[in-house]
């Protein structure tokens, strides 16, 4: 650990790690947060509950495909999702900053409103600070969301088995490339558009036939490769993927290629890596296309046995690499 936090501690990768596992849980052992997953599952009333919070602080406010309003809703909403919870309730707590339009602000509420809506949550409470101009960056919204388990739905990585098929739910990086795009003002070949969507149609769907699906993670901060390599290292399992077939839009490989990013470190919001029973993919890959969030849906690996708590990514060229969870701050605020 660093004397002082530094941009890469909030990236999701190593240090966002070490910062959770040797500082914060030294103080919060509850066994549900030793889990570390996107989301608390508690056991209530003789049902299962999901339970998540998150806080969003992207910047621009504005951006192509959404706004900090929309990603504030679908995010949590996919953070329910990850626990195969239907989501109900959220929180919407806001953090403003003096000198903010009140347009901007009545822009986002709307949006935030109308994502609720599409999903079919409710937003049943929250809180409303102001603080001084320049201390706020606009302005900071932070969530929480509570979904119902259904009977027979359990997913975790420790549901993981040698032979499940590895699924991403559509093109990786399109949110973290096109909030670089707005952000330094560079133009891309075609229009491109953040992914920020919640997923609820997709998954649910997927998730049908309980037990098809074991585990479910959203690739936002640190991307693909920060999944991957996270949930063989938890599970103690190895994990392949295959470099042509992860999906990627032509515009997020050509900006990676010029700035020097490597694309499955890049942030997503509106996508979801599944590991599915190896034999029932097919079948869950059928459902996933008929939507049109997930229609680029693809088979990109497996779970095998060599190199137990390794992801390795077989390239285009021939060879492999070990996908490891990145050091640093690749685009920082971009959720």
């Amino acid at each position: 650990m660093s004397e002082r936090i530094v941009l890469a501690h909030g990236a999701g990768g190593r240090l966002s790690r070490r910062l959770v596992s040797e500082l914060i849980l030294k103080y919060f052992g509850h066994p549900v947060l030793r889990r570390l997953e996107d989301s608390a599952v508690l056991e209530l009333s003789g049902g299962r509950w999901a339970f998540t919070t998150d806080s969003h602080v992207i910047r621009p406010l504005f951006f192509p495909g959404g706004d900090i309003g929309k990603l504030a809703v679908s995010g949590t909403v996919n953070d329910l999702l990850c626990a195969g919870a239907r989501p109900l309730y959220l929180s919407l707590s806001l953090i403003i900053e003096e000198g903010l339009p009140i347009v901007d602000l009545d822009r986002i509420l709307r949006s935030a409103a109308d994502e609720a809506a599409a999903v079919g949550v409710n937003i049943v409470c929250g809180d409303t600070k102001v603080v001084e101009r320049g201390k706020g960056d606009g302005l900071f919204i932070n969530t929480a969301g509570v979904g119902s388990i259904p009977t027979g739905v359990d997913l975790s990585p420790e549901k993981i088995r040698v032979g499940d098929a590895i699924l991403v739910s559509g093109t990786i990086g399109d949110h973290g490339i096109a909030i670089l795009s707005q952000r330094e003002g560079f133009e891309l070949h075609s229009s491109l558009e953040s992914d920020c969507a919640a997923l609820h149609g997709p998954v649910l769907a997927a998730m049908e036939h309980p037990g098809v699906v074991h585990c479910l993670r959203d690739p936002t901060r640190g991307g693909l490769g920060t999944v991957l390599a996270e949930m063989a290292a938890d599970r103690g399992v190895g994990m392949e993927v295959e470099q042509e077939r992860i999906p990627m839009r032509d515009q997020v490989r050509g900006a990676c290629e010029m700035l020097g990013l490597d694309p499955i470190y890049v942030a997503n919001e509106g996508k979801m890596v599944m590991i599915v029973e190896w034999g029932q993919h097919e079948e869950v890959l059928s459902r996933l296309v008929k939507y049109p969030l997930s229609r680029r849906a693809a088979l990109i690996g497996r779970v095998v046995e060599e190199h137990p708590g390794m992801a390795v990514l077989r390239t285009s060229a021939g060879g492999s690499r070990i996908i490891d969870l990145p050091t640093g701050e690749l685009i920082p605020r971009i959720c």
